[in-house]
């Protein structure tokens, strides 16, 4: 079966991904192309009700394993309902974090180690994405930018944890330079976007996907 284009956006708090996604949403509208728009944690009903868990600012006692746990099960009912099915009826999936995120988060951010990545194995089921855009900005401006009443759980961590996070994307960049692309967040928004557009449709134009035509190429294994 012919397979649609998986294309995730990661990177720190704060660095504009939501912003992008937006940008992204009417580029697809206006080429006409068949789109997914996604988020982690969430994205169905029940990741939703875990994702309201996991941000919640009064679970402060969360131990960081129930967190990576908790994680990796919105995944699993993520990929099972929504990302798989659009990607074998051809689609394009933009979802908002994926795995990439846990690892960050919580195997260096948390610092829980090779243990996230064999957690979430399981929840991916060999569906990765074929592109991932990484936002590239300093923790502390991210940080910054959103105001303290308005941070979820994560959000409030302290400046160390938030460092590790970014060495961690840092770090898988470096491992899949095939995958990642890496962007640097710190310009206006129309630079970035035009920077993010011009990959996405380098990819959509390598799948043929571009004009709905042509082999599609395989997101999941």
């Amino acid at each position: 079966m012919s397979r649609g284009l998986f294309i995730s956006l990661e990177g720190p708090d704060g660095s504009g991904k939501s912003t992008q996604v937006a940008f992204l949403q009417r580029f697809f509208n206006e080429q006409r192309i068949d789109a997914v728009f996604t988020r982690e944690p969430g994205g169905t009903r029940i990741g939703e009700k875990i994702r309201d868990i996991i941000l919640d600012k009064e679970y402060s006692e969360m131990d960081g394993v129930t967190e990576a746990l908790l994680y990796a099960a919105s995944r699993a009912q993520h990929v099972e309902e929504v990302i798989k099915p659009a990607l074998e009826a051809g689609k394009v999936v933009v979802c908002d974090r994926f795995v990439d995120s846990s690892i960050a988060y919580q195997g260096y951010g948390r610092q829980l180690g090779d243990q996230v990545r064999i957690i979430n194995e399981y929840a991916v089921a060999g569906c990765m994405p074929d592109i991932t855009i990484l936002m590239e900005l300093d923790p502390g401006i991210g940080k910054g930018r959103i105001k303290a009443e308005s941070q979820d759980r994560l959000e409030r961590e302290k400046l160390g944890f938030h460092n590790r996070v970014y060495r961690g994307y840092r770090q898988l960049a470096e491992a899949d330079p095939e995958r990642f692309v890496e962007i640097d967040a710190s310009r206006t928004k129309t630079e970035i976007r035009d920077d993010i557009i011009e990959r996405v449709r380098i990819k959509l134009a390598e799948r043929e996907l571009i004009a709905g035509e042509g082999e599609r190429g395989k997101a999941c294994h």
